[in-house]
């Protein structure tokens, strides 16, 4: 099916342009080689006055070794002032700092606060639960010592894409089950939420430019292995029977997408459980729509949604 079949908006040119640029595989290292490609098509260069560094915070457990962070701080951000953790998206098998670069630092430009970009532990190598292990354990350091990075652990949110959103969801599930970290707010952008692609838009949306069904099921078959299908909530948030007790959620999730049904779900299911939640459609766009903001006016304020619902939770 070409993109001819599906009406969509012109900001998403030069993010359908990036993806057909580059040779898609399903050999996982060549899949990474891929992403990293199409991630460099779309970046820019950082705003002259923000701040980067890359360091790394201790992992936790029997296994040891150290956890790759990229911090971001804008010019304007308070020290010490609040944080937003960011988990780029891949499938769960691809991504890096280079890759969620342009998101991240843009996510810190528009917002105003300092934001820790965490480069987990990839599937097929590292399967369910090691990434997600690993977004957990950057979160719980940064409520506890983040005043070592210049932020505030009393003030951090979450904000994840496709597989980070997966992760994002899952690291707020994971810290209401386990007593903390305190997470004051969730941005959860086309996030992939159950390994069972059974909903309409899987069917409405399988050959879409921006994601394909087949690709999402490879995705989720190297996280999850012979585990799938699961029933555990932490892997497949949308699984879990209890949604009560989470964030405020800001559930970002585009038109032309097989996760789009997912997320209304996911977003529905928030609501019906008590908390607050922000559902927002971006019409006529596709999987990946986040990196488009250089694109045109419509990308750009798609993307400035979810950093003010993050502002307005974060910045007292």
């Amino acid at each position: 099916m070409t993109t001819t079949a599906f009406d969509i908006h012109p900001d998403m040119d030069e993010v359908i342009a990036a993806k057909q640029a580059v040779a898609w595989t399903n050999d996982p290292e060549e899949m990474r080689a891929a992403w990293n490609a199409y991630g460099a098509r779309l970046s820019r260069d950082r705003p002259s006055g923000m701040a980067v560094r890359d360091t790394a915070i201790p992992r936790p457990g029997p296994h040891g070794g150290e956890i790759p962070v990229r911090v971001y701080r804008p010019e304007r951000a308070e020290t010490p002032g609040p944080c937003v953790v960011y988990l780029h998206g891949g499938a769960f098998v691809k991504g890096s700092l280079d890759s969620g670069d342009t998101v991240a630092w843009g996510v810190a430009e528009e917002s105003g606060v300092v934001v820790v970009s965490v480069d987990y532990r990839l599937a097929p190598k590292h399967p369910f639960p090691a990434g997600l292990e690993d977004c957990y354990a950057v979160t719980s350091h940064l409520s506890e010592q983040g005043r070592t990075f210049g932020i505030r652990g009393d003030r951090l949110a979450l904000w994840g894409d496709s597989a980070g959103g997966n992760l994002a969801a899952a690291t707020c599930l994971m810290a209401r089950d386990r007593g903390g970290p305190r997470i004051l707010a969730q941005a959860l952008n086309y996030p992939c939420l159950t390994d069972e692609l059974t909903s309409d838009s899987y069917r409405r949306y399988a050959e879409s430019p921006g994601l394909r069904t087949a690709n999402m099921d490879i995705g989720w078959s190297h996280y999850l292995g012979d585990r799938r299908p699961t029933d555990n909530p932490h892997a497949a948030p949308l699984k879990a029977e209890d949604l009560s007790g989470l964030p405020p959620a800001h559930v970002h999730y585009a038109e032309i997408d097989p996760l789009a049904d997912d997320a209304v779900r996911y977003a529905e299911r928030l609501a019906t459980a008590g908390n607050e939640v922000v559902s927002r459609c971006a019409r006529r766009m596709i999987h990946g729509f986040l990196r488009a903001r250089f694109s045109g006016a419509t990308a750009a304020a798609e993307f400035a949604r979810p950093c003010e619902f993050l502002r307005n939770r974060l910045v007292t």
